[in-house]
C-alpha cells in the first residue's frame, strides 16, 4: 500500500518504521529537513522537506497516487487541513488525522468529521488512548500491559514471571487442569528480546513475559495468582497534569474513591488541573524534587504514574518513587531504546503511546473482517480479533495449542453472547469472533483466516 505520512516526529517515525517493515511503500513529509533525513536514512523510505498542508508539497510527495494519508504533525488544525486538501485535490481514499484537543472530539460536535464537514476517515486521539491504557493498568496492577477484546468481555494481560510464580516449569497445556475454574489461556511467551506463540509442552521460566487471554471477570484472580503480593491501588500519584494526567484523574474520580495526588510543574497547567478535578489534590512543583514527591505521598503510594512530556524524566521520577517506597510505578516512554532501561531502573511497567497509535492504524490496513488489533513488543507479534467467514480455512478446526499453524495461538471465541476460552475441545464455526495471537511474519496468513477465499466463488 502507498502511504504518505505527514510529520516526522516520534509518532510519525514510529509509524513509518513499522509500516516499512511490512513492506508498504512509505513517503514522509516534515518541515524540518534534518528529521526527514534521519527518518529516510534510518528506514530507507522517501522523504520530502516542506509544509505538509501545502498542495504543491503534497503533490511532489505523491499524494495523487497514495492510498492512505496519515497526518501526525504537532498541530491538530494542520492535520485537519492536510486531510481536507488530500480529499479535495488528490482524492486520497483513506485519511487519518491525529487530533489531541478534546474539544474537537466532544460528542456534541460529532458532525465535524464527516463527508459534509471535514472528510477524515479516522481520528487518532492519543490522549484518550494513552489515558485508557493507563486506567487498564491501574485496574490490573500486576500487569505490564492490558487490552480489551470481544466487546470488553476478554482481557489480554501481559504478566512478568517472578521466581516464586506457582506455574514455573509447568507445561502451558496443563495450566487449565490446575485451575479449572479460571477462564484463562497463555497465548504468547516473551523471553529476552523475542516473543513467540507457545506449543502445548512449553513451560514458563523466571523473567519470561506471559501474554494471557482471560475472561474479564476473572482478570483480578489471574493477576493475584501470578503476582501474589500485588494489592489494590487505592492511593495513586500522577506526575504530569496535562491532558492525559487530567483525563486519568477525572475518570478515577468518577469510578472510585481512590486517593489521587496530581503533580504538575507548569503553573498554568496546574491551575487548569485544579479547576478540572473535584476530589484530587493538585500540587504545583517538579516531580523530580524528592520533597514534592514526599508531599504527594509517593513513599506510601500504591501506584506512581509518571506521564510528563519527557521520557527520561518519567523514568527518573519512577525510579525515585520506587526508591522512596512506592509499591508500583509506570512510566510513559516513547523511545524504544530508553524503554529497555526500565527494568534496570526498577520501573515496573512502561507505556509506549506510539504502539497504541500504530495498532489503530494497522487495524485499518489489515485485510479481511478484523475488528480489533493490538501490537506487542514493538511489532514482533500481534493479537487480532476477526470474524470467521464460511470459506475460512479454520472452520471445523479445533483450537488447541498444536492444532493451528506454527506461530499462531487461538485465545478465545466470542459466539453470540457467549465467551469460550480456546482449547482442543473447541471447534471454530462460521461467524465466530475469533481472537488469535500470531508472530509478525504470519500477518498475511492470519489475514486469510478472516477473508473470503477466491475458491469460494
Amino acid at each position: 500500500m502507498r502511504v504518505l505520512i505527514c510529520g516526522a516526529g516520534r509518532v510519525g517515525h514510529g509509524i513509518a518504521r513499522r509500516l516499512a517493515r511490512e513492506k508498504h511503500d512509505i513517503t514522509i513529509i516534515d518541515e524540518d529537513p534534518d528529521l526527514v533525513d534521519q527518518v529516510s536514512t534510518d528506514l530507507d523510505v522517501r522523504g520530502y522537506a516542506g509544509h505538509a498542508a501545502h498542495p504543491d508539497v503534497l503533490k511532489r510527495a505523491g499524494a495523487a497516487d497514495c492510498e492512505m494519508i496519515i497526518a501526525v504533525t504537532h498541530f491538530d488544525e494542520i492535520n485537519m487541513v492536510i486531510c481536507q486538501i488530500a480529499h479535495t485535490l488528490f482524492s486520497v481514499p483513506f485519511k487519518i488525522a491525529r487530533v489531541r484537543d478534546q474539544s474537537y472530539i466532544d460528542p456534541a460536535w460529532k458532525n465535524i468529521f464527516s463527508r459534509e464537514g471535514l472528510p477524515i476517515d479516522m481520528v487518532i486521539s492519543p490522549e484518550v488512548e494513552v489515558g485508557e491504557a493507563i486506567l487498564q493498568r491501574l485496574r490490573t496492577p500486576g500487569a505490564i500491559m492490558s487490552a480489551s477484546f470481544g466487546r470488553g468481555k476478554v482481557r489480554l494481560l501481559g504478566l512478568e514471571i517472578a521466581e516464586n510464580n506457582p506455574l514455573l516449569d509447568t507445561a502451558v497445556d496443563q495450566i487449565r487442569g490446575l485451575f479449572p475454574d479460571l477462564s484463562a489461556r497463555i497465548i504468547g511467551i516473551g523471553t529476552g528480546d523475542t516473543v513467540r506463540a507457545p506449543k502445548g509442552s512449553d513451560v514458563l521460566k523466571p523473567g519470561d513475559r506471559a501474554y494471557i487471554a482471560v475472561l474479564d471477570s476473572h482478570a483480578e484472580r489471574l493477576t493475584s495468582i501470578f503476582n501474589r503480593n500485588v494489592e489494590r491501588s487505592d492511593h495513586i500519584v500522577i506526575v504530569g497534569g496535562g491532558n492525559v494526567g487530567l483525563y486519568v484523574a477525572q475518570t478515577l474520580e468518577r469510578e472510585s474513591n481512590k486517593r489521587i495526588r496530581l503533580i504538575e510543574n507548569d503553573p498554568e497547567r496546574a491551575n487548569t488541573a485544579v479547576a478540572g478535578v473535584k476530589r484530587s489534590i493538585v500540587i504545583q512543583g517538579d516531580g523530580l524534587n524528592p520533597d514534592i514527591l514526599t508531599e504527594a505521598g509517593a513513599s506510601k503510594a500504591d501506584f506512581v504514574v509518571a506521564i510528563t512530556n519527557d521520557d527520561k524524566t518519567n523514568l527518573l521520577i519512577s525510579n525515585l518513587a520506587k526508591r522512596a517506597g512506592a509499591k508500583r510505578t509506570l512510566a510513559l516512554v516513547n523511545a524504544t531504546e530508553l524503554a529497555g532501561l526500565a527494568h534496570d531502573m526498577r520501573v515496573d511497567a512502561v507505556l509506549d503511546p506510539r504502539a497504541l497509535t500504530v495498532s489503530q492504524i494497522l487495524l485499518r490496513m489489515r485485510r479481511g473482517r478484523i475488528l480489533g488489533l493490538q501490537s506487542l513488543e514493538d511489532g514482533q507479534a500481534e493479537v487480532a480479533e476477526g470474524v470467521t467467514l464460511e470459506s475460512s480455512s479454520l472452520i471445523g478446526k479445533p483450537t488447541g495449542y498444536d492444532d493451528l499453524p506454527d506461530g499462531v495461538t487461538a485465545a478465545a471465541i466470542v459466539r453470540g453472547d457467549e465467551v469460550i476460552i480456546a482449547g482442543p475441545e473447541t471447534v471454530v464455526r462460521t461467524e465466530d469472533r475469533l481472537i488469535v495471537f500470531y508472530e509478525e511474519e504470519l500477518v498475511r496468513k492470519v489475514e486469510k483466516f478472516f477473508r473470503v477465499s477466491p475458491d469460494f466463488f
